[in-house]
Protein backbone atom coordinates (compact mmCIF):
# COMPACT_ATOMS: atom_id res chain seq x y z
CA UNK A 1 0.00 0.00 0.00
CA UNK A 2 1.68 3.56 -0.56
CA UNK A 3 2.31 5.25 2.33
CA UNK A 4 1.70 8.84 3.48
CA UNK A 5 3.73 11.80 3.75
CA UNK A 6 5.53 12.35 7.43
CA UNK A 7 7.41 15.63 6.26
CA UNK A 8 6.03 17.95 8.96
CA UNK A 9 7.62 20.42 7.65
CA UNK A 10 5.48 21.05 5.35
CA UNK A 11 2.41 18.63 5.89
CA UNK A 12 -0.26 19.49 8.68
CA UNK A 13 -1.19 16.41 11.21
CA UNK A 14 -4.68 17.30 9.63
CA UNK A 15 -3.35 16.34 6.13
CA UNK A 16 -4.28 12.76 4.09
CA UNK A 17 -0.80 13.30 2.40
CA UNK A 18 -1.39 12.53 -0.62
CA UNK A 19 -0.27 14.38 -3.91
CA UNK A 20 -1.95 15.49 -6.89
CA UNK A 21 -1.00 14.84 -10.44
CA UNK A 22 -3.10 16.48 -13.04
CA UNK A 23 -1.74 15.91 -16.48
CA UNK A 24 -1.14 12.20 -16.87
CA UNK A 25 0.10 12.41 -21.12
CA UNK A 26 3.39 10.90 -22.24
CA UNK A 27 5.53 12.50 -19.34
CA UNK A 28 2.91 12.29 -16.81
CA UNK A 29 2.14 8.82 -17.16
CA UNK A 30 5.97 7.67 -16.23
CA UNK A 31 6.54 10.52 -13.39
CA UNK A 32 2.91 9.90 -11.21
CA UNK A 33 3.98 6.42 -11.57
CA UNK A 34 7.50 6.60 -9.91
CA UNK A 35 5.81 8.45 -7.01
CA UNK A 36 3.56 5.95 -6.98
CA UNK A 37 6.38 3.18 -6.69
CA UNK A 38 8.45 5.22 -4.45
CA UNK A 39 5.44 5.05 -1.80
CA UNK A 40 3.62 8.05 -2.39
CA UNK A 41 0.08 8.33 -2.42
CA UNK A 42 -1.03 9.58 -5.88
CA UNK A 43 -4.34 11.11 -7.17
CA UNK A 44 -4.65 11.52 -10.38
CA UNK A 45 -6.95 12.97 -13.31
CA UNK A 46 -6.71 13.00 -16.97
CA UNK A 47 -9.16 13.75 -19.91
CA UNK A 48 -8.16 10.47 -21.99
CA UNK A 49 -9.20 6.97 -20.80
CA UNK A 50 -6.53 5.26 -21.31
CA UNK A 51 -4.26 7.92 -19.09
CA UNK A 52 -6.45 7.08 -15.99
CA UNK A 53 -6.05 3.09 -16.12
CA UNK A 54 -2.52 3.47 -16.39
CA UNK A 55 -2.21 5.40 -13.40
CA UNK A 56 -5.17 3.23 -11.75
CA UNK A 57 -2.66 -0.48 -13.22
CA UNK A 58 0.20 1.42 -11.29
CA UNK A 59 -1.32 1.46 -7.54
CA UNK A 60 -2.69 4.86 -8.68
CA UNK A 61 -5.47 6.65 -7.26
CA UNK A 62 -7.98 8.36 -9.93
CA UNK A 63 -10.23 11.04 -9.25
CA UNK A 64 -13.60 11.99 -11.74
CA UNK A 65 -12.90 15.73 -12.11
CA UNK A 66 -9.48 17.58 -11.13
CA UNK A 67 -11.30 19.23 -8.25
CA UNK A 68 -11.81 16.17 -6.61
CA UNK A 69 -8.08 14.99 -7.50
CA UNK A 70 -6.57 18.44 -5.37
CA UNK A 71 -8.79 18.61 -2.67
CA UNK A 72 -7.05 17.93 0.68
CA UNK A 73 -3.43 17.58 -1.13
CA UNK A 74 -0.31 18.76 0.24
CA UNK A 75 1.18 19.03 -3.56
CA UNK A 76 -0.27 19.45 -6.24
CA UNK A 77 1.20 18.81 -9.68
CA UNK A 78 0.67 20.01 -13.32
CA UNK A 79 1.97 18.50 -16.27
CA UNK A 80 -0.22 20.05 -18.55
CA UNK A 81 0.35 21.34 -22.48
CA UNK A 82 0.48 24.98 -22.37
CA UNK A 83 -0.36 27.91 -20.11
CA UNK A 84 -3.87 28.45 -21.57
CA UNK A 85 -4.90 24.88 -19.92
CA UNK A 86 -2.84 25.82 -16.37
CA UNK A 87 -4.73 29.10 -16.54
CA UNK A 88 -8.25 26.98 -17.12
CA UNK A 89 -7.75 24.89 -14.24
CA UNK A 90 -6.30 27.19 -11.69
CA UNK A 91 -8.52 29.56 -12.07
CA UNK A 92 -12.05 26.62 -11.93
CA UNK A 93 -13.89 28.09 -9.35
CA UNK A 94 -14.46 23.87 -7.88
CA UNK A 95 -10.50 23.96 -7.85
CA UNK A 96 -10.26 27.08 -6.23
CA UNK A 97 -12.38 25.55 -3.46
CA UNK A 98 -11.17 22.71 -3.34
CA UNK A 99 -7.51 23.83 -2.54
CA UNK A 100 -6.23 23.95 0.93
CA UNK A 101 -4.39 26.92 2.31
CA UNK A 102 -0.62 25.44 3.15
CA UNK A 103 -1.00 23.66 -0.18
CA UNK A 104 1.88 23.85 -3.13
CA UNK A 105 1.38 23.41 -6.65
CA UNK A 106 4.48 22.73 -8.87
CA UNK A 107 3.52 23.33 -13.00
CA UNK A 108 5.62 21.22 -14.52
CA UNK A 109 5.04 21.95 -17.79
CA UNK A 110 6.07 24.32 -20.37
CA UNK A 111 4.19 27.83 -19.39
CA UNK A 112 4.60 31.53 -19.61
CA UNK A 113 6.96 33.10 -17.47
CA UNK A 114 4.35 35.89 -17.27
CA UNK A 115 1.41 33.85 -16.96
CA UNK A 116 3.13 32.01 -14.14
CA UNK A 117 3.66 35.22 -11.86
CA UNK A 118 0.21 36.23 -12.31
CA UNK A 119 -1.02 32.90 -11.17
CA UNK A 120 1.53 32.70 -8.29
CA UNK A 121 0.56 36.14 -6.71
CA UNK A 122 -3.35 35.29 -7.02
CA UNK A 123 -2.79 32.03 -5.87
CA UNK A 124 -0.34 33.39 -2.90
CA UNK A 125 -3.68 35.54 -1.80
CA UNK A 126 -4.95 31.90 -1.19
CA UNK A 127 -2.72 30.78 0.95
CA UNK A 128 -1.24 28.25 -2.12
CA UNK A 129 2.25 28.56 -3.24
CA UNK A 130 2.99 28.01 -7.08
CA UNK A 131 6.08 26.69 -7.81
CA UNK A 132 7.14 26.65 -11.62
CA UNK A 133 9.58 23.42 -12.42
CA UNK A 134 9.56 22.65 -16.37
CA UNK A 135 11.70 19.67 -17.19
CA UNK A 136 14.47 18.38 -19.11
CA UNK A 137 14.82 14.83 -20.19
CA UNK A 138 12.06 13.36 -22.37
CA UNK A 139 10.02 10.05 -22.04
CA UNK A 140 13.15 8.52 -21.37
CA UNK A 141 14.16 11.15 -18.41
CA UNK A 142 10.77 10.58 -17.02
CA UNK A 143 10.84 6.82 -17.09
CA UNK A 144 14.21 6.31 -15.72
CA UNK A 145 13.87 9.27 -13.28
CA UNK A 146 17.04 11.47 -14.63
CA UNK A 147 14.94 14.03 -15.30
CA UNK A 148 16.49 17.76 -14.88
CA UNK A 149 13.94 19.73 -13.09
CA UNK A 150 14.45 23.75 -13.38
CA UNK A 151 12.60 24.98 -9.95
CA UNK A 152 11.49 28.36 -8.77
CA UNK A 153 9.84 30.11 -6.45
CA UNK A 154 9.84 30.11 -2.39
CA UNK A 155 13.30 28.79 -1.66
CA UNK A 156 11.92 26.88 1.11
CA UNK A 157 9.78 25.57 -0.17
CA UNK A 158 11.43 24.33 -3.67
CA UNK A 159 13.97 22.41 -0.96
CA UNK A 160 11.03 20.88 0.71
CA UNK A 161 9.42 19.59 -2.45
CA UNK A 162 12.84 18.54 -4.09
CA UNK A 163 13.82 16.46 -1.15
CA UNK A 164 10.29 14.54 -1.49
CA UNK A 165 10.13 14.27 -5.17
CA UNK A 166 13.42 12.99 -5.89
CA UNK A 167 12.24 10.07 -7.61
CA UNK A 168 11.58 12.36 -10.39
CA UNK A 169 15.27 13.24 -11.15
CA UNK A 170 17.14 16.03 -10.27
CA UNK A 171 15.91 18.95 -9.04
CA UNK A 172 17.83 22.76 -9.75
CA UNK A 173 16.55 25.74 -8.05
CA UNK A 174 16.78 28.22 -10.91
CA UNK A 175 15.85 31.84 -9.48
CA UNK A 176 12.05 33.08 -8.23
CA UNK A 177 8.92 32.58 -10.12
CA UNK A 178 8.83 32.12 -13.45
CA UNK A 179 12.22 31.45 -14.14
CA UNK A 180 11.93 28.01 -14.50
CA UNK A 181 9.62 28.37 -17.11
CA UNK A 182 11.47 30.88 -19.27
CA UNK A 183 14.51 28.72 -18.62
CA UNK A 184 12.66 25.99 -19.93
CA UNK A 185 12.41 27.83 -23.06
CA UNK A 186 15.27 29.10 -23.42
CA UNK A 187 16.38 25.39 -23.44
CA UNK A 188 14.04 24.04 -25.89
CA UNK A 189 14.79 27.25 -27.94
CA UNK A 190 18.51 26.50 -27.89
CA UNK A 191 17.96 22.76 -28.77
CA UNK A 192 15.55 23.40 -31.45
CA UNK A 193 18.00 25.70 -32.98
CA UNK A 194 20.61 22.80 -32.60
CA UNK A 195 17.88 20.25 -33.97
CA UNK A 196 17.33 22.05 -36.90
CA UNK A 197 21.24 22.48 -37.88
CA UNK A 198 22.04 19.22 -37.49
CA UNK A 199 18.92 18.57 -39.67
CA UNK A 200 20.33 20.80 -42.48
CA UNK A 201 23.68 19.35 -42.15
CA UNK A 202 22.63 15.61 -42.27
CA UNK A 203 20.10 16.46 -45.52
CA UNK A 204 23.04 18.41 -47.48
CA UNK A 205 25.29 15.33 -46.82
CA UNK A 206 22.55 13.15 -47.49
CA UNK A 207 21.86 15.08 -50.97
CA UNK A 208 25.68 14.71 -51.73
CA UNK A 209 25.74 11.05 -51.37
CA UNK A 210 27.58 10.57 -47.85
CA UNK A 211 26.58 7.62 -45.35
CA UNK A 212 23.94 8.33 -42.87
CA UNK A 213 25.59 6.53 -40.56
CA UNK A 214 29.19 7.97 -41.56
CA UNK A 215 27.89 11.89 -41.32
CA UNK A 216 26.53 11.48 -37.86
CA UNK A 217 29.44 9.55 -36.49
CA UNK A 218 31.94 11.66 -37.82
CA UNK A 219 29.96 14.83 -36.46
CA UNK A 220 29.89 13.56 -32.98
CA UNK A 221 33.78 12.69 -33.30
CA UNK A 222 33.96 16.53 -34.45
CA UNK A 223 32.80 20.01 -33.35
CA UNK A 224 30.10 20.25 -34.91
CA UNK A 225 27.84 17.86 -32.14
CA UNK A 226 25.44 18.63 -29.88
CA UNK A 227 22.63 16.63 -28.04
CA UNK A 228 20.80 16.42 -31.45
CA UNK A 229 23.55 14.51 -32.91
CA UNK A 230 24.86 12.69 -30.02
CA UNK A 231 21.27 11.38 -28.80
CA UNK A 232 18.88 12.05 -31.14
CA UNK A 233 19.95 11.37 -34.58
CA UNK A 234 20.99 7.90 -33.67
CA UNK A 235 17.58 7.13 -31.54
CA UNK A 236 15.15 8.59 -33.98
CA UNK A 237 16.57 9.54 -37.09
CA UNK A 238 19.19 6.48 -38.38
CA UNK A 239 16.15 4.02 -37.85
CA UNK A 240 14.01 6.58 -39.58
CA UNK A 241 11.33 6.37 -36.74
CA UNK A 242 11.05 9.69 -35.45
CA UNK A 243 9.30 8.98 -32.26
CA UNK A 244 10.79 10.67 -29.58
CA UNK A 245 7.47 11.50 -27.66
CA UNK A 246 7.27 15.08 -28.12
CA UNK A 247 5.44 17.17 -30.36
CA UNK A 248 6.66 19.06 -33.25
CA UNK A 249 4.03 21.57 -32.22
CA UNK A 250 4.66 21.87 -28.61
CA UNK A 251 8.78 22.40 -29.23
CA UNK A 252 7.39 25.62 -31.41
CA UNK A 253 5.02 26.13 -28.76
CA UNK A 254 8.16 26.43 -26.81
CA UNK A 255 10.54 28.29 -29.16
CA UNK A 256 7.81 31.33 -29.36
CA UNK A 257 7.53 31.52 -25.57
CA UNK A 258 11.46 32.51 -25.92
CA UNK A 259 11.02 34.76 -28.78
CA UNK A 260 8.19 36.49 -27.26
CA UNK A 261 9.98 37.09 -23.57
CA UNK A 262 12.84 38.21 -25.93
CA UNK A 263 10.28 41.02 -27.54
CA UNK A 264 8.94 41.92 -23.82
CA UNK A 265 12.69 42.30 -22.92
CA UNK A 266 13.24 44.76 -26.11
CA UNK A 267 16.06 41.88 -26.82
CA UNK A 268 17.06 40.95 -30.19
CA UNK A 269 16.65 37.50 -31.54
CA UNK A 270 17.26 36.74 -34.97
CA UNK A 271 18.05 33.38 -35.20
CA UNK A 272 15.81 32.69 -32.65
CA UNK A 273 13.02 34.25 -34.63
CA UNK A 274 13.90 32.57 -37.73
CA UNK A 275 14.27 29.24 -36.57
CA UNK A 276 10.60 29.82 -35.17
CA UNK A 277 9.56 30.63 -39.09
CA UNK A 278 11.20 27.48 -40.09
CA UNK A 279 9.64 25.42 -37.69
CA UNK A 280 6.11 26.93 -38.10
CA UNK A 281 6.84 26.03 -42.19
CA UNK A 282 7.34 22.40 -40.81
CA UNK A 283 4.21 22.32 -38.47
CA UNK A 284 1.92 23.70 -41.36
CA UNK A 285 3.61 21.02 -43.86
CA UNK A 286 3.53 17.70 -41.11
CA UNK A 287 0.11 18.96 -39.42
CA UNK A 288 -0.58 18.64 -36.05
CA UNK A 289 0.57 15.16 -34.80
CA UNK A 290 4.20 15.39 -36.14
CA UNK A 291 6.72 14.66 -33.39
CA UNK A 292 9.72 17.16 -33.13
CA UNK A 293 12.21 14.61 -34.76
CA UNK A 294 10.01 14.86 -37.95
CA UNK A 295 11.71 18.06 -38.67
CA UNK A 296 14.48 15.74 -39.96
CA UNK A 297 12.31 14.06 -41.97
CA UNK A 298 11.20 17.29 -43.54
CA UNK A 299 14.60 18.65 -44.21
CA UNK A 300 15.83 15.61 -46.23
CA UNK A 301 12.61 15.78 -48.03
CA UNK A 302 13.29 19.36 -48.86
CA UNK A 303 16.75 18.28 -50.57
CA UNK A 304 15.06 15.57 -52.51
CA UNK A 305 12.32 18.08 -53.36
CA UNK A 306 14.86 19.86 -55.54
CA UNK A 307 16.12 16.83 -57.62
CA UNK A 308 12.04 16.08 -58.68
Amino acid sequence: MPTKFSRSALMPETSNGHIAFLGLGNMGAHMSRRLVESGIQVVGFDLQDAARRSLAETGGTVAPTPAQAVAGADIVILMLPNSTVVEAVLDDVDVLDALRSGTVIIDMGSSEPTSTRRLALELAERGVTLIDAPVSGGIGGAAAGTLTIMAAGDETAVAQISSMLAPLGTWLRVGDTGAGHALKAINNLLAAVQLLATAEGFAIGRRFGLDPEVIVSTINAASGRSAASETKFPNFVLPETYNSGFALRLMLKDMRIATGLAAELGIGAALGDWAVQVWSQADTDLGPSADQMEIARWALAGTEAKDA
